[in-house]
């Protein structure tokens, strides 16, 4: 043999050689990958776990906590409607629609929720008397809304929390009147 015929020879045996482990090596790789991968799936399963037990185990206001939101609302929607503050009116009466739709979003055990659609029609008559503005028409849809409430307590069997127009503001540092355009200082401040 000559010396560059046993040069190719060692070459190419070196080359097979090289591509032999090249392939080995690559191949090692993937498999590392693959178990990298599943090892990442693991790690973002574990934390998908963990956080779906921390939302179970978080705070979610119950249904009573909500009634008193509406109550509030309520004793307000009365006040603002009796002083003619039509804007306040509306934004009370929205905010007890918000509530329904909270308790629909966050209290789904509770059988109570099926009777919560009798309170749209008598809630509906009120905000088209806030809208049009007519104190009459209001006070008779407060008066419908809130029979409308006491009947849903009896048919949910709470029939012991009894709610009435209200007689005395819920606040006592809310003023219920109309607020001139220009903000003016406090009746009561202290000078």
């Amino acid at each position: 043999m000559d010396k560059w015929h046993r040069y190719f020879s060692i070459t190419a045996g070196a080359s097979a050689f090289m591509m032999k482990t090249g392939i080995v090596c690559i191949l090692i790789g993937l498999f590392s990958a693959c178990g990298q991968h599943e090892q990442g799936n693991q790690h973002i399963q574990a934390q998908v776990d963990s956080l779906r037990l921390k939302l179970e185990n978080s705070y979610k206001p119950g249904l009573g906590e909500f009634m008193l939101g509406i109550q509030v609302h309520h004793a307000k929607l009365w006040f603002a409607g009796k002083a003619g503050n039509w804007p306040l009116a509306d934004f009370e009466a929205k905010e007890i629609h918000e509530t329904l739709d909270d308790i629909r979003s966050y209290c789904t055990d509770r059988p109570e929720l099926a009777y919560l659609p009798m309170i749209t029609a008598p809630l509906d008559s009120l905000e088209s008397a806030i809208s049009n503005k007519d104190f009459i028409r209001f006070q008779r849809g407060f008066n419908l809304l809130t029979i409308t409430c006491n009947n849903c307590h009896q048919i949910t069997k709470h029939a012991f929390n009894v709610i009435q127009v209200p007689v005395t503001p819920p606040f006592s540092n809310q003023d219920f009147q109309n607020q001139p355009a220009v903000s003016q200082p406090a009746k009561n401040a202290q000078k």
